[in-house]
């Protein structure tokens, strides 16, 4: 029980981090930041803002599941 609580943590820490470096990111290409949080998803893959935003949301996800099925 423990895990999936650590579990559901860690995707809110990930949501927060993803939302502070879609924030202040910056890239190569873009001129607004919609466009270098985009260029930076194709670039960077999980590692940019948008996908650790993403990884939170599915670590959330994965985490209520997991209460649920038992």
């Amino acid at each position: 029980m423990i895990e999936r609580l650590l579990f559901i943590l860690f995707g809110v820490v990930l949501v927060l981090w993803g939302i502070y470096r879609m924030k202040t990111d910056d890239a190569l290409i873009g001129k607004t930041q919609k466009q270098k949080n985009i260029f930076n998803l194709f670039f960077l893959g999980q590692a940019s803002g948008i996908g650790q935003l993403l990884s939170g949301i599915l670590c959330i996800i994965l985490g209520i599941v997991s209460f649920i099925i038992k």
